[in-house]
């Protein structure tokens, strides 16, 4: 496998847990990097743009990351707040006075963002065409009663997060959420990044494949199966899981033209490895003498625990902060203080303030693992002891 790219001394295990990726663990295309007190010490990319084809992977090739887009996302409502246009503790109602309806009237802008607001799943789902149509989707989101009393627990709104943060983030600033973060993070941070694909960057964009199940020997992880009632939980076409993972039926096509440009924050980002990466160093200081995005505050904001213990839609124990996902055994990332998000199958950008690091990561080959990708753990694992030498 010839990887290409580079790695800062010290973090040669990165490179080689990388390889090894290709080597044992069915890695078709990746990238994968790294930044350190906003230094670039590793960016790597293998293998083919398109997990079905064999045109190589380029230095600039960028992939769909799943729900990593809600890390990017969450970004949003914390800047937002950070410069006095969005209090977190006011209902959504006061930006967004249809979301009352239903029983909805007190969910704080804290409690949406936390997974608490207790919408995880419609009443009816909606065709792609509507999912993406930001009035439709928002109307159905808004008149949808909840699933549970809001605040008094947290489950994973895997999709609806796309429309409530739209719907939130279009009330407040008047522009769509793909748009703020093309103006407003993406631009000013240098970033190939994006929230509903510009159709001049499509030829950029690798295929993905199909959910595999490759089971290598040397992952804990994967050895570890699912408890019963998780299995059962994605099992039973009535559970929460199963329907919050259905919204969209049927289910979209993620290599679609019209998928990749749809502005869905929770699901349909498109990014390089070292966007992702990039975006994570902003967050915790200026990188190669660019903006700082978050200011010790909102640094601090970003990875204070909002939500733990038992999810309702994963059924296992989760933590989220104010949209991204914390360290934890559900969501490994680097340390006791890191925050971000992973994509359903692969891909994962976090930061770590303890360590000044941040990770970007993304896959063409498709896993079956929600939180814990084990290529993705390998290559933090190499982090972890290159920082550790």
């Amino acid at each position: 496998m010839d990887v290409r790219g580079t790695v800062a001394a010290g973090f040669e295990p990165v490179r080689d847990a990388f390889l090894r990726n290709f080597e044992q663990r069915g890695e078709r295309g990746a990238a994968v990097a790294v930044y350190r007190d906003g230094t670039k010490v590793v960016d790597l990319w293998a293998g083919t743009r398109d997990v079905d084809g064999d045109a190589p992977w380029a230095v600039d090739t960028a992939q769909v990351v799943r729900s990593a887009t809600k890390g990017v996302a969450a970004a949003v409502p914390l800047l937002l707040h950070q410069r006095g246009r969005l209090d977190l503790d006011a209902p959504v109602a006061t930006y967004w006075p249809e979301f009352k309806a239903a029983g909805k009237e007190r969910v704080t802008v804290r409690q949406l963002l936390a997974h608490r607001a207790g919408v995880p799943v419609l009443d009816r789902p909606l065709s792609l065409a509507e999912a993406v149509d930001l009035d439709t989707a928002t109307q159905a989101i808004a008149a949808q009663a909840p699933a549970w009393e809001p605040g008094t627990a947290h489950g994973y709104h895997a999709h609806t997060f796309s429309w409530l943060l739209s719907g939130l983030v279009h009330r407040v600033t008047g522009r769509t959420i793909g748009r703020w973060v093309a103006e407003e993070v993406a631009r000013p941070l240098g970033l190939d990044l994006w929230i509903g694909l510009p159709e001049d960057e499509a030829h950029r964009v690798g295929r993905l494949g199909p959910v595999e199940e490759i089971e290598p020997p040397d992952s804990p992880a994967l050895r570890l199966r699912p408890k019963p009632a998780v299995v059962a939980a994605y099992q039973d076409p009535e559970s929460l899981t199963r329907r919050a993972f259905g919204v969209i039926e049927p289910k979209p096509d993620e290599n679609d033209p019209v998928y990749r440009a749809a502005e869905l924050p929770g699901s349909a980002g498109v990014a390089t490895a070292r966007a992702l990466a990039r975006f994570y160093a902003s967050t915790l200081g200026p990188v190669d003498g660019g903006p700082r995005l978050f200011a010790p505050a909102t640094l601090a904001l970003a990875r204070t625990e909002e939500s733990a213990g038992p999810d309702r839609v994963l059924v296992v124990g989760t933590r989220f902060g104010l949209g991204h996902m914390l360290h934890g055994p559900a969501s490994p990332l680097l340390g006791p203080t890191s925050f971000g998000h992973p994509g359903r199958g692969g891909s994962l950008g976090f930061a770590d303030p303890d360590s000044g690091v941040s990770f970007g990561y993304v896959t063409n080959g498709m896993r079956k693992t929600v939180t814990a990708d084990p290529r993705a753990q390998a290559l933090i694992r190499a982090v972890r002891a290159s920082l550790a030498a």
